[in-house]
């Protein structure tokens, strides 16, 4: 009979995700070993992941792995782990910026970074990403402080604000701000037909549509997206095609297993009123433009952190879809995202270019929780 080995970890919040945060050096290198031990941690594949620690959705399957990094811009390095609910798939494509919110906290949790009142500076090198995020995690007597007065949509509560920067968050798959040279273009999508899409990579590759151009409003709430089959087939098939427009894959039908992850499907639409899952009525004035994104091929019940970097830099870029949906009098430094719990705020800092923007940061406020601190048993 085995043996079964306890492992250090901690469950996070992190933003409106909530993931499993290890040290590096307590699980198992890089390669089938670690799939393996990750699958049995979250439970996956299984609808409810009955017997891990996963919550059964996409934003409740994460996994982040940190150590001490050896860079000289980075006090530590950080790799993100997206755990499928229901496939035996795990896909280190892309980074989290929900769970990223959490990792500043861990690294002072764990002795990796000093605790220095009242913000403590973490620099993180995001290796999926290959890009640095900049923390600022408040700190009293020595320790993290969680509690706090900060609200973000989609999370019940306040908690201590996590400042977050995204250095030069542009070009993670290399090929820059618009990895296909163009700020808008037409993809033939397979039994559809063609469709207008923006294909923008900056902390993560997104694709952009608009909503009305799918028949829809952009403010539909991800249940009734998630009820309609045929139309999470159609984002799929756009999403395929947008993977394989940027070489991830070499058929559109792969993407589902092969690049679960990125780009990210999102759909945008013009300012419009809007009632969240709760029923609370948001206003138009309220938002800069309506953004509904992707997550796993379900809805994300809110955004995500580096969908909205994206959707900020995208804003930044003249004739893409976001521009083109937004006021002309929007300021990119605090861009609002309605999303389907609320509003997500944004800045942008960018210099004009000839081809492009040069994206100097991007930048958010998110929070982030201490759940549980222990052992996890495989």
């Amino acid at each position: 009979m085995s043996i079964r080995k306890k492992v250090p970890c901690c469950i996070m919040r992190g933003g409106t995700s909530k993931g499993v945060y290890f040290l590096e050096s307590d699980i198992p290198q890089a390669g089938p070993d670690r799939d393996q031990f990750l699958l049995h941690v979250m439970g996956s594949p299984d609808l409810r992941q009955i017997d891990g620690l996963g919550g059964a959705a996409s934003v409740t399957s994460k996994v982040a792995m940190i150590g001490p990094s050896m860079r000289p811009d980075a006090d530590v390095n950080y790799t993100f782990a997206q755990v499928s609910v229901d496939k035996p798939l795990i896909s280190y494509k892309g980074n989290c910026g929900n769970i990223s919110s959490g990792v500043g906290a861990f690294a002072i949790e764990r002795g990796l970074v000093e605790a220095v009142a009242p913000l403590t500076e973490v620099r993180i090198f995001n290796t999926n990403t290959e890009k640095i995020i900049v923390e600022e995690v408040q700190v009293c007597d020595g320790e993290v402080q969680y509690q706090g007065n900060y609200r973000i949509a989609g999370v019940p509560g306040s908690a201590a604000p996590v400042k977050m920067k995204f250095l030069k968050p542009a070009g993670t798959l290399g090929k820059g701000l618009l990895p296909t040279g163009k700020a808008a273009e037409i993809l033939d999508i397979p039994e559809y037909g063609p469709v207008e899409v923006s294909i923008v990579d900056a902390a993560n590759p997104l694709v952009f549509v608009r909503a009305r151009d799918l028949g829809l409003s952009g403010t539909e709430l991800p249940s009734e997206l998630d009820s309609n089959l045929q139309l999470l087939d159609l984002l799929e098939r756009i999403r395929g095609m947008a993977a394989y427009r940027l070489g991830l894959i070499s058929d559109y039908r792969q993407s589902a297993w092969l690049t679960p992850g990125i780009p990210k499907m999102t759909l945008v639409a013009e300012a419009a009123g809007w009632v969240t899952p709760d029923g609370s009525r948001m206003g138009q004035d309220e938002a800069d433009l309506i953004g509904r994104m992707m997550s796993m091929q379900k809805t994300h019940p809110t955004y995500a952190l580096t969908g909205a970097m994206c959707t900020a830099a995208a804003a930044a870029v003249p004739g893409s879809i976001v521009s083109r949906v937004l006021p002309s009098n929007v300021n990119l430094h605090a861009l609002r995202i309605g999303h389907p719990c609320g509003v997500l705020t944004v800045g942008v800092e960018y210099e004009p270019g000839e081809k492009e923007p040069e994206i100097q940061y991007t930048l958010a406020y998110r929070t982030a929780n201490l759940l549980m601190d222990g052992f996890c048993f495989c």
